[in-house]
């Protein structure tokens, strides 16, 4: 799996994540950032949402969440993509588009954002994040140490999910489209 083709980017005009980004009138002091890559041909959002949350790579991860008593199927995405349900593993549903997708941990703690813009001969994948500061009693916000440190394998990984969806969505449509 190749990331040359993931790039860092800036939240495109509507981002639904925009309103944790540093300098808006945002929710709540936060580290955002944003990843984007494109695929071939003409991609509809439900491909791109499922194609994500059933990489390896994120099986792994949902592996991991049963483990620790946050199991989730892939009957419970179906739900969500078909708007039955808005929660999915760790993550409950706080805005969605037509286009887009931006999910709340179960803490509170962090966000995840999915979004797509079809083109004429291609599609742009974005996926992003969002880690919300604790406020602290006294003192500027500022977020933890364990961040800091773990920040660069956070980028790592955002950017080998994004690629690991790419490549599922670069295989010829045989291959289970879902919406």
């Amino acid at each position: 799996m190749t990331q040359r083709h993931i790039e860092a980017c800036a939240l495109p005009y509507g981002a639904l994540l925009a309103r944790y980004a540093p300098g808006e009138e945002n929710i709540a002091p936060a580290y955002t950032d944003a990843f984007s890559t494109s695929v071939p041909e003409h991609r509809v959002f439900a491909d791109y949402v499922h194609a994500f949350y059933t990489t390896r790579l994120f099986r792994l991860e949902r592996f991991i969440l049963a483990r620790a008593g946050i199991p989730s199927s892939d009957e419970q995405l179906l739900a969500l993509l078909q708007r039955q349900t808005i929660t999915f593993a760790a993550w409950t549903v706080e805005a969605r588009t037509h286009n887009q997708l931006l999910l709340r941990d179960v803490h509170g703690r962090t966000r995840s954002w999915l979004m797509l813009v079809p083109g004429e001969s291609q599609t742009t994948l974005y996926f992003g994040s969002a880690v919300v500061a604790r406020r602290p009693t006294s003192g500027p916000i500022r977020m933890s140490w364990l961040f800091r440190v773990m920040l660069p394998l956070h980028r790592l990984y955002s950017r080998a999910l994004l690629a690991s969806a790419r490549s599922r969505l670069s295989r010829p449509r045989s291959n289970g489209r879902i919406g």
